[in-house]
């Protein structure tokens, strides 16, 4: 699919597309509304921790990863039932895969929010 805008245009495009695909996840996807729920919630404590800005970043970016993965993991999914409803092995495999990435974004996210945030335990 090519892009009929060029320049300025194509930017205020590319972020209408990429509100488009907010609100079709948030309205559609149940496990996105939950991951930003979490998301929101760990940002507010992310900011109230007395940790140094590396250290916030790193928390931060930590929740970020996991909602690229659900999003990521969402398309996989819509892109495999857009292709086919029937069962098919590799349909399977890209779906697995797909959950795969969330779980090791969410073990990523809590191995760093328990190596920075142990010094308060």
């Amino acid at each position: 699919m090519k892009h009929e805008y060029t320049g300025i245009k194509r930017i205020f495009s590319a972020f209408k597309n990429s509100f488009d695909g907010f609100v079709y996840a948030f309205r559609e996807e149940e496990a996105f509304r939950q991951d930003l729920m979490v998301a929101i919630a760990l940002f507010v404590v992310a900011w109230l921790l007395p940790v140094l800005v590396v250290e916030r970043v790193l928390l931060c970016s930590s929740i970020f990863f996991v909602l690229f993965a659900e999003l990521t993991n969402s398309a996989i999914e819509a892109c495999i039932d857009r292709i086919s409803p029937d069962w098919h092995k590799l349909s399977k495999a890209a779906k697995d895969i797909g959950s795969l990435i969330v779980l090791l974004s969410f073990v990523n996210l809590i191995f760093v929010w328990i190596m920075i945030c142990k010094k308060f335990f």
